[in-house]
């Protein structure tokens, strides 16, 4: 659904200074990418790419700290004059790389063998980089809005996002405590540079580990009626699972369970003690999440009492979705529209049934994230997690640009009409 809340264009003054200045700096954005895309960290090792990002911001004027054991950064920055009233708006990028071998020929390959850039996490980096780099160059007696001095904004570089842990750390950090809101994007190789995805409400899924053990007793192959067979039990689970869990809930509402890992036995002789399953449970709605999880509970008492195995069933590191804030999204449509024009502007229908732990933000305050179009024009692009992923380099000027005229626009937005801000 589209939002009813106004967001004024920038003054053209200040947006030609954001543009003018996020094109003098796009040689140094892709400097700045390339050498993230050359040295990626796995999840919850990212003290090296802190460290860059942390000297990148110290070095241009905007006091910047490292968060707790040196993953991740919060920088500070004040454009306009501000007051204690003013506004802060947080500024979203996640540093965490795959644990997938690059399999690009290009000078920035990765140079560290097992790890890629491979979700666009050095690109989402950057741009909040040039974000922060754009402020800061902005002439000081530049106004914002007429409704809007200043605007205090935070930028946030996340670690561990591919493990849903480093939003919730920075969080308990206090990285949103004094903010009215936060802004992210998240780089889309389905759609060509110069345009975006937009949506309003539900944009990713609640996602829920699933972790099985079926445990029963081992025994010789040819003698199957001395054991009680967990791999027999394990088949006959994972099936009941993919047909039943579909018929548990309305056809209407998306409901996506999908087994990883099914593992279990050593040799082709031998029954073995234990089988392991581990899968993703993937809903939007809050009461079909739990309906389903109580599914899955029943399906697994069931099964565990025809084969006489014992199912232990553990459901963990769970993520809500992303709940779009109206004004949030608003703020990134105006933005978009005034950075692109009124063409690059998709809608998108529906929810995608990934995750992003950038929801971890939403339990504090109102935000948003939008998906940004990153393939060259023309081109396919190779789909996120790829291991040949990259993206057209242009795409890091554009999302400098969107981020931070969509948080002076947020800023400077008016309360509804009952009276209520963000």
């Amino acid at each position: 659904m589209r939002s009813t809340a106004q967001a004024q264009a920038l003054p053209n003054a200040l947006q030609s200074a954001i543009d003018d200045r996020a094109a003098g700096i796009e040689a140094r954005l892709i400097e700045v990418r390339r050498h993230l895309h050359a040295h990626p960290e796995p999840s919850c090792h990212e003290q090296e790419t802190s460290q860059f990002l942390a000297d990148r911001l110290q070095e241009a004027g905007i006091a910047a700290r490292l968060c707790r054991d040196g993953l991740g950064v919060i920088a500070d920055l004040d454009v306009g004059p501000v007051t204690d009233r003013s506004p802060r708006i947080a500024l979203r990028a996640d540093i965490d790389a795959l644990k997938i071998q690059d399999a690009k020929q290009t000078v920035y390959a990765s140079q560290r063998a097992g790890l890629c850039h491979a979700c666009g996490h050095d690109a989402h980096s950057t741009m909040v980089l040039g974000a922060a780099w754009t402020a800061a160059g902005l002439p000081r007696d530049l106004p914002l809005s007429p409704s809007l001095d200043g605007v205090r904004l935070r930028f946030l570089f996340q670690p561990a996002e591919e493990e849903a842990l480093g939003a919730q750390w920075l969080v308990e950090q206090g990285a949103v405590d004094d903010c009215i809101a936060v802004l992210g994007q998240h780089v889309d190789p389905d759609r060509s540079l110069g345009t975006v995805g937009i949506r309003y409400g539900m944009l990713t899924a609640n996602c829920d580990d699933v972790e099985i053990f079926v445990d029963g007793r081992g025994g010789h192959a040819a003698r199957p009626h001395q054991t009680r067979d967990p791999i027999a039990a394990a088949a006959q689970l994972v099936s009941a699972l993919y047909q039943f869990i579909p018929r548990s809930v309305d056809s209407r509402d998306p409901v996506v369970f999908t087994v990883g890992r099914l593992a279990g036995g050593t040799l082709n002789n031998v029954i073995p003690e234990r089988v392991e399953i581990l899968g993703s449970l993937r809903t939007l709605q809050q009461a079909t999440r739990k309906q389903v999880q109580d599914r899955i509970q029943a399906i697994v008492h069931g099964v565990q009492e025809a084969s006489g195995t014992t199912i232990h069933l553990r459901i963990h590191s769970s993520i809500d979705g992303v709940n779009n804030d109206r004004r949030c999204t608003t703020a990134l449509e105006s933005a978009s529209r005034s950075v692109l024009g009124d063409r690059a502007i998709q809608h998108i229908g529906l929810p995608s049934m990934g995750a992003e732990d950038f929801s971890a933000y939403l339990t504090r305050v109102p935000g948003a994230m939008l998906r940004l179009g990153c393939a060259p024009p023309g081109f396919t692009a190779p789909h996120l997690h790829a291991p040949d992923f990259d993206i057209d380099e242009r795409v890091l000027a554009v999302g400098t640009r969107i981020l931070l005229s969509a948080a002076i626009t947020l800023a400077a937005m008016p309360p509804d009409n009952d009276g209520a801000g963000i």
